[in-house]
C-alpha cells in the first residue's frame, strides 16, 4: 500500500496558487500605467493595449488549456503557466520599447488563461463531492488575495525607492520602479513552479489515459486505502458515461429552447464588466490621481482597494446560500450604481486653478514659465484643464506631470471619491464579481453546460478587453466624471434587469431549474 503523503487541502492549496498569480499579474499593471506612458510616450489608445493586450491573450488561452491539458496532463499545463508568468515578469521588467512590453504582457496573458482553466478543473477532479466546492473556492479566494497583494507590492516598492536608503540607490528602485514592480513576480512563479513537483497527476486524466494502477496510487496518497476504490469507481462510472453520451453541438446552444438562460447568462457576464470594474482594478492608482492626492497617496488609496476586495468577497460565500442570488446580485448591482452615480458628480463639481503659488510648487524640472499664461484661470472640467495645459506644456510634458499637475490645481471632495471607490469594490466583491460563476454553473443544463460556459466567459472576456482598452482613450475623450457616468448607466439597467428576469437559483437543483428555464 502507498503511504498517504498529503491530503487533498494541501494539494488544492499548492494547486491554487496558480489563482494567486492570475490575480497577481493582472493587477500588478495598476502601479505601471502611469510609468510606462511617459517611459515609452504612449498615446491613450497604446496605454490601454499594453493593459488589456494581457486580457486578450488570456481569452485566447482559455480555450486552448483545456484540449492540450486533455493530452499533455493536468500538472504539465499548470508547470507551463507558472513558466509563462515567469517569463513573463523578466521581460516586462527588462522591456525596452512598447512592442516588447506588449509581447511580455501578453505571455503572462497565456498563463492567466490557463491557470484560470486548469487549476479550478484540477482541484475538482481531486476533491471528494463533500468539499468539492469548499476546495475550488480556495482558487478564486487566491484571485483575491494576488490582487490585494499586488497594490501593496506596488506601494511598497513606490516607498522604498522614494526612501533614498543605500538599498533602493543599489537597486535603483527610484528610477526603475515600475520594473521592480513587474519582476516581483518571479519570486511567487517560481515559487508556484517549484511547488507542483510535489503534488500528483490527477486521477481522472490518468485514467482518461488507460493508466489505471497509477491512477489508483494516486488515488490511495490522497484518499486512503479505504476510499481509493470507492474514488477509482465512481471515476470509472463517470468517463463511461461521458464516453456513451452524444456529442454536443454548438447549434444546440442557440435552439430557441435556450433562448432564455442563454439571455441570462450571457446578460450576467456582459454587466460584471461593463460597469467598470477593471478600470478600477487596472487604473485605480490613475484615478486616485486625478483626484489630486498625489501618487504616494494614490498607491496607498488602492492597498484599500485590494483589501476591501478580499473582505467582502469572504463576506459573498458566506451570504450567498443564505440570501441567494438575486438579493445578492440586485442590492450590489443598486451599490454599483450608486457608487459609479456618486464619482461622476464628484468629479464633474470639480474645479481646476493653478495660482502663482500652485505653479511654483511645481517641481523645477517643468517648464513653469510657460503656465504664467494660465495663472488664476479657472477650468471647470478635466477635459478643459487638461486641453489647456498641453497647449502650455506640451503633451509629453504633461503625461510625465499629470499627476502634479492635477493634484496642484484641482479643488474637490477626494474624500468622496475614495469613499465611492471603495463602496463600488465593495458592492461588487459581494455581488456579481463571484455569484457569476455560481450562475454560470447553475443555469446551463447540465448537457450543454460545458459549451455555454464558454460561449458566456467569451463574452465576458471580450467586454473586459474592451473596457481596459477604452478607459485611458475615454478619461482624454469624454472625461472622466462621463466615463463614470457611463458605467453608473448600464448598473442601473443591470438592477432593472436582475429585478425583472433573474430567477432564484438558491435551494433549487439543478434539474429543477433545467425543467423551469429551458423552454420544452
Amino acid at each position: 500500500m502507498r503511504p498517504r503523503r498529503y491530503s487533498v487541502s494541501h494539494v488544492a492549496l499548492i494547486v491554487a496558487l496558480g489563482g494567486f498569480l492570475m490575480g497577481f499579474d493582472t493587477s500588478v499593471i495598476s502601479g505601471v500605467v502611469s510609468f510606462v506612458e511617459v517611459e515609452f510616450t504612449l498615446s491613450s489608445l497604446q496605454l490601454g493595449w499594453s493593459v488589456s493586450s494581457l486580457t486578450l491573450a488570456s481569452t485566447v488561452a482559455m480555450f486552448g488549456a483545456g484540449p492540450l491539458s486533455d493530452r499533455l496532463g493536468r500538472k504539465p499545463v499548470l508547470k507551463l503557466a507558472a513558466l509563462l508568468f515567469a517569463v513573463s515578469a523578466v521581460a516586462s521588467a527588462f522591456a525596452a520599447n512598447f512592442w516588447m512590453f506588449v509581447t511580455a504582457r501578453m505571455l503572462g496573458g497565456l498563463g492567466v488563461g490557463a491557470s484560470l482553466i486548469i487549476a479550478p478543473m484540477y482541484i475538482a477532479e481531486i476533491a471528494p463531492p463533500e468539499s468539492r466546492g469548499r476546495l475550488v473556492s480556495f482558487n478564486q479566494f487566491n484571485i483575491v488575495i494576488g490582487i490585494s497583494l499586488a497594490f501593496f507590492s506596488n506601494y511598497l516598492i513606490l516607498i522604498l525607492g522614494e526612501s533614498g536608503s543605500e538599498f533602493a540607490t543599489t537597486f535603483d528602485l527610484n528610477k526603475s520602479a515600475w520594473r521592480w514592480m513587474l519582476g516581483i513576480e518571479l519570486l511567487p512563479a517560481v515559487l508556484y513552479f517549484v511547488a507542483l513537483f510535489r503534488v500528483p497527476e490527477s486521477p481522472r486524466w490518468l485514467l482518461m489515459q488507460g493508466r489505471a494502477e497509477e491512477a489508483s496510487a494516486v488515488l490511495q496518497s490522497l484518499e486512503g486505502a479505504d476510499g481509493s476504490e470507492q474514488a477509482l469507481a465512481a471515476l470509472r462510472e463517470g468517463l463511461l458515461a461521458e464516453s456513451s453520451s452524444e456529442a454536443v453541438s454548438w447549434r444546440e446552444l442557440f435552439q430557441p429552447s435556450m433562448r432564455l438562460v442563454l439571455i441570462l447568462g450571457v446578460t450576467v457576464g456582459i454587466l460584471q464588466q461593463i460597469t467598470g470594474i477593471n478600470a478600477v482594478f487596472y487604473y485605480a492608482p490613475m484615478i486616485f490621481e486625478q483626484s489630486g492626492i498625489g501618487t504616494n497617496a494614490a498607491f496607498m488609496q488602492a492597498v484599500l482597494v485590494g483589501l476591501t476586495n478580499v473582505v467582502f468577497t469572504i463576506l459573498a460565500l458566506l451570504l450567498i446560500d443564505r440570501l441567494g442570488r438575486r438579493v445578492l446580485l440586485s442590492a450590489g448591482l443598486a451599490g454599483i450604481a450608486l457608487s459609479m452615480l456618486t464619482l461622476a458628480y464628484g468629479f464633474s463639481t470639480a474645479t481646476y486653478q493653478l495660482d502663482q503659488t500652485a505653479i511654483a510648487s511645481l517641481p523645477a524640472e517643468m517648464n513653469r514659465p510657460a503656465l504664467e499664461a494660465l495663472a488664476d484661470s479657472t477650468y471647470f472640467s478635466d477635459l478643459e484643464f487638461r486641453e489647456a495645459v498641453s497647449l502650455a506644456l506640451g503633451s509629453e510634458q504633461f503625461a510625465a506631470f499629470q499627476a502634479q499637475l492635477t493634484g496642484a490645481a484641482i479643488q474637490l471632495n477626494s474624500v468622496l471619491i475614495l469613499t465611492a471607490i471603495l463602496a463600488f469594490v465593495a458592492s461588487f466583491a459581494v455581488s456579481i464579481g463571484p455569484v457569476m460563476w455560481v450562475l454560470f454553473s447553475e443555469l446551463f443544463p447540465n448537457r450543454l453546460r460545458g459549451k455555454a460556459i464558454s460561449f458566456a466567459g467569451l463574452i465576458n472576456s471580450s467586454i473586459a478587453f474592451l473596457v481596459t482598452f477604452l478607459f485611458p482613450w475615454e478619461l482624454e475623450t469624454v472625461g472622466i466624471a462621463s466615463t463614470f457616468l457611463i458605467y453608473g448607466l448600464f448598473a442601473a439597467c443591470g438592477v432593472v434587469f436582475v429585478i425583472r428576469l433573474m430567477p432564484e437559483t438558491k435551494g433549487r437543483s439543478l434539474e429543477q431549474l433545467e425543467r423551469d428555464l429551458v423552454e420544452n
